[in-house]
């Protein structure tokens, strides 16, 4: 390992910090935290360009090979299906019980993520990617949130499969910044 993959590592740890300590509704912890090694992102980025190809989604086949440039992974998922209880509705339900209903009917395996979701928890999600790509900017490690490294991580079986949304931020340290100025996709 350089001594950048080393103190992308030591900032990729901290960034499992600053999630794992971020805000959650009701103070419940339903997220899911993985970071992966260099070592570990050729196969990675090998399943994000195969589901690309395979799906025709060539933002994915993009983000591959970001993916395989880049010196770690942090990876970051919630169990959305853990309802807050409130009954706020904003999932789309009137009730919390609504929504575990219709999880329970779910029977779509097409689609990446699994919902309906409990709007707290996602929004829990976000407040920690938030926090984490904060402490990746502070150290000055370049990075990016990428809905189809999260794609790929689920369908690796990297998460259980209740974790319902998954997201990827890899991490590079490199004199130009690997994810400005990426070329376009279809």
């Amino acid at each position: 390992m350089t001594p950048e993959q080393n103190a992308v590592m030591t900032v990729a740890n901290l960034m499992t910090l600053a999630a794992r300590t971020a805000p959650k509704g009701k103070g419940i912890d339903t997220l899911e935290i993985r970071v992966l090694a260099k070592k570990d992102m050729k196969n990675f980025a090998t399943r994000l360009e195969q589901l690309g190809r395979e799906q025709k989604i060539g933002f994915f086949i993009r983000d591959a090979q970001n993916l395989a440039a880049s010196d770690a992974c942090f990876l970051i998922g919630c169990h959305g299906d853990i309802v807050a209880g409130i009954d706020c509705g904003a999932c789309g339900y009137a009730s919390c019980a609504e929504l575990t209903k219709a999880k329970k009917k779910k029977t779509n395996p097409a689609t990446p993520f699994e919902g309906p979701n409990c709007a707290l928890r996602m929004t829990d999600l976000g407040i920690a990617i938030g926090s984490a790509v904060k402490t990746a900017q502070v150290h000055n490690v370049d990075n990016r949130v990428m809905y189809s490294g999260g794609v790929a991580a689920r369908d690796l079986g990297l998460f259980p499969k209740d974790c319902t949304v998954v997201y990827a931020i890899p991490l590079s340290a490199t004199g130009k910044n690997i994810f400005f100025d990426r070329p376009g996709s279809k």
